[in-house]
């Protein structure tokens, strides 16, 4: 059974943070919620593009209830001082770990960890932990993390030491590795919030093929111009708009799911279409390696939870 904004709750008196926000999927993401009178919590990188979002947003509801929080998911301390700030703005119904970089060229964190693991699900994993009390003080507190279908090409899950460089750098094949650690975060984090008897349920979506800045900067690292305007252009001209990409991560955030849930679209090998519930590979789904990536991640970043 597929699901369309017209199933879309009134989400009055809900307070929403979501990452990765100025652009591509983050934005339509925030301009949906607010449109159906949440609140929402805008996270990113740049201070001057939350301005220009919540002034967006501020035409598109005038009055609607918009925080901003500044956070670079690449610099852990940077998700720490987010954490911080955040921790003011009061119980948080529903997380959505939306930014991500895509098959960028080899570079290090400032700690060494590689671009697309902390950006992907590093930085998000501390994330999550550190917003943990406000998530459970909503009560029924939700975590849906973005992943992709590129996690079916995953070899193997990302369980090495994080902090050692591989002698030669295969950008998909991490990013995939990336994508699937997504997912096994999902279903570990599910189980450990159950097991616990905390109040909060994690999810997963994926957008399909959808027309975002994501392809053409993790070839170029560029925000626009001579390649980067090519790309985009391809990317628009073959995939489904960034409208229909964010309605899989919006089912997972409202609709009356159970933990551990999937959602992408419901069409041609999940490439466009209206979400559905969806599965993921065998390798997401295998247990002792979930654990595994859990006690890595914790080590990784500091923090234990839940």
């Amino acid at each position: 059974m597929t699901w369309s904004l017209t199933d879309m709750p009134d989400l009055s008196g809900k307070t929403f943070l979501v990452t990765g926000v100025t652009s591509g999927l983050g934005r339509e993401t925030a301009l949906e919620l607010v449109r159906h009178d949440a609140r929402v919590i805008l996270a990113a990188r740049s201070r001057h593009k939350l301005h220009d979002l919540r002034d967006e947003l501020h035409r598109e509801r005038p009055g609607a209830p918009v925080e901003q929080v500044v956070v670079d998911l690449t610099d852990l301390a940077s998700v720490r001082k987010a954490g911080v700030a955040t921790s003011k703005l009061g119980p948080i119904d529903v997380l959505i770990n939306n930014a991500g970089v895509m098959a960028t060229p080899a570079q290090r964190s400032t700690l060494g960890l590689d671009l697309q693991m902390v950006t992907n699900h590093f930085g998000p994993f501390l994330l999550t932990g550190l917003l943990l009390p406000q998530l459970a003080a909503s009560g029924d507190g939700r975590v849906v993390t973005v992943s992709s279908s590129m996690h079916h090409f995953a070899r193997s899950a990302p369980l090495g030491d994080p902090f050692k460089a591989p002698q030669r750098y295969r950008r998909w094949q991490v990013y995939a590795q990336s994508k699937l650690a997504n997912l096994m975060f999902t279903y570990e984090f599910d189980r450990r919030l159950r097991a616990a008897g905390v109040p909060i349920k994690a999810l997963a979506a994926h957008p399909g093929y959808s027309a975002t800045h994501l392809l053409s900067y993790g070839q170029t690292m560029k925000a626009s111009g001579g390649i980067t305007g090519i790309l985009d252009a391809a990317m628009k001209a073959g995939a489904q708009r960034p409208e229909m990409g964010a309605m899989p991560s919006l089912m997972a955030a409202v609709d009356d799911l159970p933990g551990g849930t999937f959602t992408g679209p419901s069409g041609f090998r999940e490439l466009r279409g209206l979400p559905t519930v969806v599965k993921s590979s065998r390798l997401s789904r295998d247990e002792s390696e979930q654990r595994e990536l859990w006690e890595i991640s914790q080590k990784t970043v500091g923090i234990r939870y839940p």
